[in-house]
């Protein structure tokens, strides 16, 4: 089975991408969730599809770690409210990474691929449903909420591809 596109990447970046991914999702798995391996694996395959890659670039922990860190932030994972929560100290303590490092690698990140929190392209899927900014669409020169929208907006607001699903639906 071939991978998903949002997972493809350069022959040349194969090895580096699938020993950051082993970390990953051996991290989020023992210590967070299958989606956040998801997302971090989408995150390493892009940040390897970039030209130059970064990932040629430094160690193969310190990558892992800052990717993880990355969708933490944008999901709050270091917010105690939010399930699951680590601290940024306690994730890089784990990689055996110093946190002014990956908290800089993240930045890095973040600003490559204009990332904010609540990010729509890098929410969590149990979020999406929460996250305001997935809801936001522009109407006749206005930004609405499309879930306060007749349905056929909603409709056509998911035809294109604006909204992960018809919030009336729900």
């Amino acid at each position: 089975m071939s991978r998903p596109a949002s997972e493809r990447v350069p022959r040349a970046m194969k090895p580096t991408y699938e020993a950051i991914v082993a970390l990953t999702d051996s991290f989020c798995r023992a210590h967070l969730n299958e989606e956040y391996a998801d997302l971090s694996r989408a995150l390493a395959a892009a940040l390897a599809r970039k030209r130059p890659s970064p990932l040629s670039r430094g160690g193969l922990d310190i990558w892992a770690c800052a990717i993880v860190y990355t969708i933490g932030s944008v999901n709050f994972l270091f917010d105690s409210s939010q399930s699951p929560h680590m601290s940024a100290e306690q994730l890089c303590a784990e990689f055996g990474v110093n946190q002014h490092t990956a908290a800089n690698k993240s930045a890095t990140i973040r600003k490559m691929f204009g990332m904010m929190q609540f990010d729509p392209h890098w929410c969590l899927p149990s979020l999406m449903a929460e996250n305001p900014l997935v809801w936001l669409v522009e109407f006749n020169g206005l930004i609405v909420d499309v879930r306060t929208m007749p349905r056929s907006i909603q409709e056509a607001a998911f035809r294109r591809g604006l909204i992960p699903w018809i919030p009336a639906d729900q």
